[in-house]
């Protein structure tokens, strides 16, 4: 393959960048970025407050909410990056004295009711609330009628002459 040489102007812009300048700025940006307040909180890192009653907090918390992306996971369980940026949410809320009640809105209002792992009782989650119940009643009438209908075979007794032929025919196929 014939490659023409890069022009002069070009070839020297594209050595600064991949040599030392580049490799400087790229360690300085991750640097930068691990070592901001705003980073993630690693899955089980350990968290500091100056109360126990923060501690407290926090840990409950963190169990409690959801992660939107995992859905089945609590964000003390997932490692997905949401994840890890509602843990650090949850901790600088905690360490600068918001209530539970307050974290709990602020995520609420951030990512919708969903964020909780027990939804509140309210008009758009009754249906979730009840239908376990609803699926118990469904099944013990359906149970009911069936009983119903064996007990009335039962007290019936034989077949009539009628019911016999038409069960004879039915297993010839005709």
């Amino acid at each position: 393959m014939n490659q023409k040489p890069l022009p002069t102007h070009l070839r020297h812009r594209r050595t600064a960048w991949t040599g030392g300048l580049g490799t400087l700025l790229g360690a300085l940006l991750i640097g930068l970025m691990l070592a901001s307040p705003a980073a993630a909180l690693p899955v089980g890192q350990p968290v500091e407050f100056e109360t126990e009653a923060q501690e407290q907090q926090y840990q409950k918390l963190v169990r409690e909410l959801r992660c939107t992306v995992c859905q089945s996971e609590t964000i003390y369980e997932s490692n997905a990056p949401l994840a890890g940026d509602m843990r650090r949410r949850v901790y600088e809320m905690t360490a600068d004295g918001a209530s539970e009640d307050e974290i709990i809105d602020f995520m609420v209002q951030r990512y919708g009711d969903y964020v909780r792992y027990r939804p509140p009782l309210q008009a758009n989650t009754v249906l979730l609330w009840t239908s376990p119940f609803l699926l118990l009643v469904a099944g013990g009438l359906v149970w009911l009628q069936v009983v119903r209908q064996r007990q009335q075979v039962a007290n019936h007794g034989e077949l009539s002459a009628d019911e016999r032929a038409a069960l004879e025919r039915f297993r010839r196929g005709e």
